[in-house]
C-alpha cells in the first residue's frame, strides 16, 4: 500500500525516534554548572578578576621601598712617565689599574601627596569592578545558556507532538489502503494519506535537524564539555511569587549595569585626588652601603691598593612648582568626566527602570497567553477526538478529519512556544533586578 519513497521517509524517522530514547538526560542545573566551569567567556572573565586582585595587593601599591644592588669591575692599562722632585724621571708602562665597587641602594618615598592613598583605593574600586564585570558576563553566559536549553526543550517538545502527528498519518493510511482494497473509497483517500504522511515525515526530518544543530549551539556555551547525545529536561516551574515592588527595590541596590556605574564614578573621584596629589611636594629617604677597591701596580702611585667602605643616608624634596599647567588641564578634564559619569548613571538608572517595567508586563503577558493556549489545547484536543470517532465511522471527510489533525499540531506548537517565552521572559526579569543567580530553576 505504502510508496517506497514513503516506506523509506518513515523507517528514516522511526530511527530516529528509537535513537532519541537513548539519550541521556542533561538537567538545568547540570548545565549551569558545566557552564559556570568550562565556558571560556567565563573563564577569561575569571582571570580577569584575579589580575585585578594582583593589582590591588600591597606588592602594586607603591607603599614598599624599593632595593636596588650595583657592582662593577674595570681594569686600566696605562703607559706612564713622570718626573720626581729630586729631578729623577721614572717610566711604567703597561701599567695595570684594576678598580672594584659594590653598593646598595634603598629608596622610599615617605611623602607624594598622598598619591599613593588614592591610587591604592582606586585599585581596590577597580577590583571591584573587575568581579562585577565577571558577574555581567556570567548572567550574559546564564542567559544565553537558558535561551537554548529552553529552545532545545521547546524542539524536543515539538519533535514529540510531530512523531505522534506522524503515527496517526500512517494509520490513517493503513486505513484508507485497506478500504481501497475492499472498494469502499477511491485511489484519492490513499494518494492523500501518502501526500501528507509524506508532508509530516519532511516535517520531523528538518526539526530533528534543528534540534541537533540547537545542541551543538548549547554545546558550545558549555565549553564542549557534555555529548550532544543528551535531551533536556522539559519540565517548568513559574515563580509565580514574585513580587514586582520586591523585585523593583532589588533592581536599584543590585543590578549589575547600575553597580558598574557607580563604582567607575568612584574611580573617577580617586583619578581626580590624585591628580590634585600632584600639587603637593615629594619626600623621600634614600640610603645606600657602598663598597670600593682599588690596585695599582705602577711605580709613580703613592699606594698600591685603596679599599672604602660606608653608609649614606639622607632625605630628599621634590616639588613641581609649575608643570606648564598639564596638571591643572588634567584635573578640570577628569572634573568634567567625572560630571559625564554621573549624567550617564542618571540616564541609565531611567533605562534600567524602563526595561524592567516592560520585561515585567511582557513576563505577565505571556503568562496570560500561556493560560490561554493551554486552554486552546484542551479545546483542540476535544476536537480532534470528535473529528477522529466520526472518521472511523465515515461520517467527515479525509480532509475535515486532516484539518482537525493540523489543528490539534499546531494548538501544541503555539503552547509550547507560549511556555519557554513566558520562561525567558521570567528569566530577563530577576536578571534585570539582580536575582538572576539566586534563584533554583
Amino acid at each position: 500500500m505504502m510508496s517506497i519513497k514513503t516506506y523509506i521517509l518513515y523507517s528514516f524517522v522511526t530511527l530516529g525516534f528509537l535513537a532519541t530514547n537513548a539519550q541521556q538526560v542533561l538537567s538545568k542545573e547540570e548545565a549551569v554548572k558545566l557552564a559556570l566551569e568550562h565556558n571560556y567567556g567565563i573563564k577569561i572573565a575569571t582571570n580577569t578578576v584575579e589580575v585585578a586582585d594582583n593589582n590591588q595587593g600591597l606588592l602594586n601599591s607603591g607603599y614598599l621601598p624599593t632595593l636596588t644592588g650595583n657592582a662593577g669591575a674595570s681594569i686600566d692599562v696605562q703607559n706612564t712617565e713622570g718626573q720626581l722632585a729630586n729631578g729623577e724621571t721614572r717610566v711604567a708602562d703597561g701599567a695595570e689599574t684594576r678598580r672594584y665597587n659594590a653598593s646598595i641602594n634603598l629608596n622610599y618615598t615617605l611623602f607624594d601627596g598622598l598619591g599613593r592613598l588614592y591610587n591604592y583605593r582606586r585599585l581596590k574600586e577597580q577590583y571591584q569592578l573587575s568581579e562585577l564585570e565577571a558577574r555581567e558576563t556570567i548572567e550574559t553566559t546564564m542567559l544565553q545558556m537558558f535561551s537554548i536549553y529552553y529552545t532545545i526543550a521547546q524542539l524536543s517538545e515539538n519533535t514529540s507532538a510531530l512523531e505522534e502527528t506522524l503515527l496517526i498519518s500512517k494509520e490513517r493510511l493503513t486505513r484508507a489502503g485497506y478500504q481501497f482494497d475492499y472498494g469502499q473509497n477511491t485511489k484519492l483517500e490513499v494518494l492523500n494519506a501518502e501526500v501528507d504522511i509524506n508532508n509530516d515525515s519532511i516535517a520531523l526530518i528538518n526539526i530533528r535537524q534543528q534540534l541537533k544543530n540547537t545542541k551543538r549551539d548549547l554545546n558550545v556555551v558549555l565549553g564542549n564539555a557534555y555529548s550532544e547525545n543528551f535531551q533536556v529536561d522539559t519540565a517548568l516551574n513559574f515563580l509565580l511569587q514574585l513580587d514586582k515592588e520586591n523585585l523593583f527595590q532589588k533592581l536599584k541596590a543590585r543590578n549589575v549595569t547600575l553597580l558598574q556605574a557607580q563604582r567607575n564614578i568612584n574611580i573617577s573621584q580617586y583619578d581626580i585626588r590624585t591628580s590634585k596629589a600632584q600639587f603637593l611636594p615629594t619626600v623621600g629617604l634614600v640610603g645606600a652601603y657602598g663598597w670600593n677597591e682599588s690596585n695599582n701596580n705602577s711605580p709613580l702611585a703613592f699606594t698600591l691598593q685603596n679599599t672604602s667602605s660606608g653608609v649614606s643616608a639622607g632625605l630628599n624634596l621634590t616639588w613641581n612648582l609649575f608643570d606648564g599647567g598639564r596638571t591643572l588641564t588634567q584635573v578640570k578634564n577628569s572634573k568634567l568626566f567625572l560630571e559625564n559619569q554621573k549624567l550617564q548613571q542618571e540616564q541609565l538608572i531611567l533605562d534600567v527602570e524602563r526595561n524592567f517595567n516592560n520585561a515585567w508586563d511582557d513576563y505577565q503577558n505571556k503568562l496570560v497567553i500561556f493560560n490561554v493556549q493551554e486552554n486552546n489545547i484542551k479545546t483542540s484536543q476535544n476536537n480532534f477526538e470528535r473529528t477522529q470517532e466520526k472518521f472511523k465511522l465515515g461520517q467527515v471527510s479525509s480532509i475535515e478529519f486532516r484539518q482537525a489533525q493540523l489543528n490539534l499540531l499546531n494548538a501544541e506548537l503555539s503552547r509550547n512556544q507560549a511556555k519557554y517565552d513566558a520562561k525567558l521572559a521570567e528569566i530577563t526579569v530577576l536578571q534585570l533586578s539582580g536575582e538572576l543567580l539566586n534563584v533554583n530553576f
